[in-house]
């Protein structure tokens, strides 16, 4: 018996009983780790969901963070999930919910994954029966191994930079060294990520994902198809030679 069996036989018994819209959700992000994935974050409209995984990326996200200028309305949200069905993975991202206002996405957005970038701790994260992923600040002194232990129920950890007040889409990239192959089963890699240096992220950190949110628009909010082209194009080439 293949080992990729095994596992696909773990996580389906894991998830027997729950609906399988669920467990379509959980099995397409756990394979994910199986080869680089390509998350395009940061969707403000159904358009650009359209390109991005015409082009080739496997999900999209959706930022619910009034503090965000790349924020959607529920509205927004759920046209962006029309044009995503079928095609890749909804990504929604939240900073310092309450219970209640996730859950008031859920019941109008059919999020596939929830992505967590504030002090939520393990049991909240946890509870909304879908797969989540944390995001860790990185600075020089994290211990990736620990985070990675406390929040073991995680889909995968998101690494990006930390800047005071900013959560994702900053353009700035951390010191890739603070993460080398570290937890890279669980690591989806982010901040400042762009076409120029996403092969060299995958060939330095070899993560299981790479995402990206400013480096592939035109201007806030507003992504550019030929950037997000050149990004997918560049992210795959870097597999191929590793």
């Amino acid at each position: 018996m293949s080992s990729l069996y095994r596992r696909f036989q773990r996580v389906r018994c894991c998830w027997k009983g729950n609906s399988s819209v669920l467990e379509t959700a959980r099995l397409r992000v756990y394979f994910r780790g199986l080869t680089v994935r390509i998350k395009i974050c940061g969707i403000t409209r159904p358009v650009d969901a359209e390109q991005a995984l015409g082009l080739g990326a496997d999900a999209v996200g959706c930022v619910f963070h009034s503090g965000s200028a790349r924020a959607v309305s529920m509205g927004v949200a759920r046209d962006i999930s029309s044009a995503a069905a079928g095609s890749g993975t909804l990504v929604g991202l939240f900073v310092d919910p309450t219970a209640e206002q996730v859950e008031a996405v859920l019941e109008s957005v059919p999020l596939d994954v929830l992505q967590f970038h504030g002090t939520e701790n393990p049991e909240f994260c946890g509870q909304f029966a879908r797969p989540y992923i944390k995001a860790v600040a990185m600075t020089a002194d994290v211990d990736l191994a620990a985070v990675s232990q406390r929040y073991a129920t995680a889909e995968a950890l998101l690494l990006d930079s930390a800047h005071d007040g900013q959560f994702g889409g900053t353009g700035r990239r951390f010191d890739w060294s603070w993460a080398d192959h570290a937890v890279s089963k669980r690591t989806i890699l982010a901040g400042g990520l762009n076409p120029d240096n996403v092969s060299a992220a995958i060939e330095q950190v070899g993560p299981s994902a790479v995402d990206v949110s400013s480096g592939v628009e035109r201007e806030k909010g507003l992504k550019d198809p030929a950037k997000m082209r050149a990004f997918i194009e560049a992210a795959k080439w870097a597999m191929s030679e590793n």
